[in-house]
């Protein structure tokens, strides 16, 4: 990531959201947050893991955990599709990758137009959420990663 980029969000109050598709859920990351994005490659599974926990992967010398989106935050699970994308973040000095249905488009939000979230978004728990964000046609939920993964 460009360091440049780092100064978006709090000298102007512009926000740049990676959004993507968890079945019919259109959810955004700070793109800031993303290390990069694959598309689904083998994973070995792990025994005894979490459901949510779809296996392991090595990504160039790293050990990543690879978690369905879908089952963490109560919706169903993933469907292998062409379309799949494995979204990498850092989350205490470990990646972990989030398995998603499909990623959409790169927004620029203002911080000002981002709302609080319900308490349930389209039947995933608005704490897994730290706003919305309404553009002319959809809703795009901000996934909290923190939230998301301090339970992983």
């Amino acid at each position: 990531m460009q360091k440049h980029a780092e100064k978006n969000t709090s000298e102007n109050g512009i926000l740049e959201l990676a959004t993507f598709y968890i079945g019919d859920a259109l959810c955004g990351i700070d793109i800031l947050r993303i290390q990069e994005i694959n598309k689904q490659t083998e994973v070995t599974t792990v025994p005894q893991a979490a459901e949510y926990v779809q296996g392991v992967l090595n990504l160039r010398g790293r050990i990543v955990t690879i978690i369905d989106l879908g089952i963490k935050l109560g919706l169903s699970s993933i469907e292998p599709g062409k379309d799949n994308r494995t979204i990498i973040v850092d989350f205490k000095d470990e990646q972990i990758g989030l398995l998603v249905d499909s990623i959409s488009d790169v927004l620029v939000a203002e911080a000002s137009r981002i709302e609080p979230p319900p308490s349930n978004i389209g039947g995933v728990q608005g704490r897994f959420f730290h706003g919305v964000f309404k553009t002319e046609k959809k809703l795009i939920g901000l996934l909290d990663i923190n939230a998301v993964l301090d339970e992983h």
